[in-house]
């Protein structure tokens, strides 16, 4: 993600017509003779993606077999699935909700390049340059806190201020394994260096910080005030937020590092068995319309394009100033990294 992504979504970086796909208003071109259907590998939330891959089996007449990862093996599973199977490919497209295992795919030959009309307007530092992947709406790293037991001004600014000795025994995070934590973690360790995080992860430990299953988990227990703060993801926090509970949030280390902002990315699998459909598919999700269904449901998926209205309870992107992250560099280490963080936590 470049330093400053308002000054990327201006640039307004067009990508080569290549293929066919999207039409005006959304709507999915048809071919007499194509297949008539379609397989997707998910990691998003099954609640905010189904309703729109139904959506698009509505307007396209082509059957979409959807496989979704758990809550607990966030796109970590699918990856694993993806690589198994690269000989053999099931799946057509991969809808992952956080850059990693989509750069780990690519460096394993599992994706084929694919360059999508659709992807006019989202920033070219979001768009790989080799077209295996393509980011489009994106979620947040955010930390949690319950708003009865925290006031605004003393809650937590940074990820590292998890470790102070203030909040022992106060803190949720998700396992680093998997899932936008994982993402986390290898952008913190590909940011800051090695020594830094393990410190960070042994003072966390020591700090008795609670690891659970998931970022929804982690919001639960924040609202029930069973811990105080606690690291998870903007469209966790906005559920609790729109059902009224207790919980605040603080966008982590925006006058520092700068904030962990994670696109969803979409790619083609490599010798996909319905590659036209694929790239059909990838088309209508890029689209504007798919942004403005993502930022007004649940997902509060914030978009990555000018004049796309988002979720109402986080802020624009233009108003974030994203950490400076060299995605494949994180990429190569995310294994490692979040292996590493779960030894030093006990998991």
């Amino acid at each position: 993600m470049v330093a400053n992504v308002r000054r990327a979504i201006r640039a307004m970086v067009a990508v080569p017509l290549v293929g066919v796909g999207v039409v005006a208003g959304c709507g999915v071109q048809q071919s007499s003779d194509a297949p008539r259907e379609v397989s997707v590998y998910v990691s998003t939330d099954r609640v905010f993606s189904e309703p729109v891959l139904r959506e698009y089996e509505r307007r396209s007449g082509v059957r979409v077999n959807a496989v979704y990862d758990t809550e607990e093996t966030k796109s970590t599973g699918l990856a694993n699935r993806l690589i198994a199977e690269m000989h053999r490919p099931q799946a057509d497209v991969f809808w992952s909700n956080e850059p990693m295992r989509t750069l780990v795919l690519k460096s394993r030959g599992v994706l084929a390049p694919y360059r999508s009309p659709a992807a006019e307007g989202i920033p070219g530092a979001l768009v790989d340059p080799e077209g295996e992947w393509t980011g489009f709406s994106a979620r947040i790293r955010v930390i949690a806190y319950n708003t009865t037991l925290v006031k605004r001004e003393e809650a937590p600014q940074s990820v590292f201020d998890l470790a102070d000795e203030r909040w022992r025994g106060r803190v949720a995070i998700a396992d680093p394994r998997f899932g936008s934590t994982s993402f986390h973690v290898a952008a913190l360790y590909a940011q800051v260096g090695d020594a830094k995080m393990d410190d960070f992860f042994r003072r966390l430990k020591a700090n008795e910080v609670r690891v659970v299953d998931g970022n929804s988990v982690v919001r639960d227990l924040v609202a029930r005030g069973e811990v105080s703060v606690g690291l998870t993801d903007t469209d966790d926090v906005n559920v609790a937020i729109e059902n009224g509970q207790p919980v605040g949030m603080v966008l982590p280390d925006r006058d520092g590092l700068g904030v962990p902002v994670m696109p969803n990315m979409l790619s083609l699998i490599a010798n996909a068995p319905h590659p036209e459909e694929g790239r059909r598919v990838i088309d209508y999700l890029l689209s504007p319309d798919v942004e403005r269904m993502l930022a007004a449901s649940e997902a509060v998926q914030i978009p990555l394009r000018a004049g796309v209205p988002g979720p109402r309870n986080l802020p624009s992107i233009d108003g974030v100033r994203p950490m400076t992250l060299d995605y494949t560099k994180a990429a190569a280490r995310v294994e490692d990294v979040t292996l590493r963080a779960a030894g030093l936590l006990g998991l």
